[in-house]
Formats: structure tokens, sequence, C-alpha cells
């Protein structure tokens, strides 16, 4: 049996987030990412645009940083990052 790649509009994506991760971002706040950069990949349906529940965990794994220990770590990290 194939099974095929499961899409979500964007206000199931926006629940997947919230729901998966405890992410709030809207169905808005998706289309500007949409348009200006920065969000989840997506792919379209004719008009629609539709996101894999893959693609939605890739993007909310790249916006999360690296563990700390603790909090003086991350000040390290953000140095670190600057060069």
């Amino acid at each position: 049996m194939i099974t095929l790649p499961h899409y979500l509009r964007r206000t199931d994506a926006s629940r997947y987030l919230t729901e998966k991760w405890g992410i709030s971002r809207s169905p808005r706040t998706l289309a500007k990412l949409a348009c200006v950069g920065g969000g989840p990949e997506m792919t379209y349906l004719g008009r629609t645009p539709m996101y894999s529940p893959d693609s939605l965990d890739t993007w909310v794994r790249s916006l999360l940083g690296a563990p700390v220990a603790h909090t003086s770590a991350r000040g390290r990290q953000k140095e670190t990052a600057r060069g």
C-alpha cells in the first residue's frame, strides 16, 4: 500500500504547531512569513498553500537554540554566533 504525504492548510498548520510544539503562529502570521520569508516550506495545490508536517517540524527545529546548562551559557552562544 502506498502512503501519500499528508498536507495541511494554514489553519490546520497553525493548530499543528500549537498542539505538537506549543508554538503559537496564527494563519495570518504564516501567510506573512510566506511573503517575506522565514517561514516553513510549503507547496501549492492550485492556489492553496499547503504545509507538510515534516516541513513544519523542520522549521520549528531551525528556530530552537542549542541546549544550555545555565543562562550565562546562552549569552556566550550569542557572542560566539556574532563572531
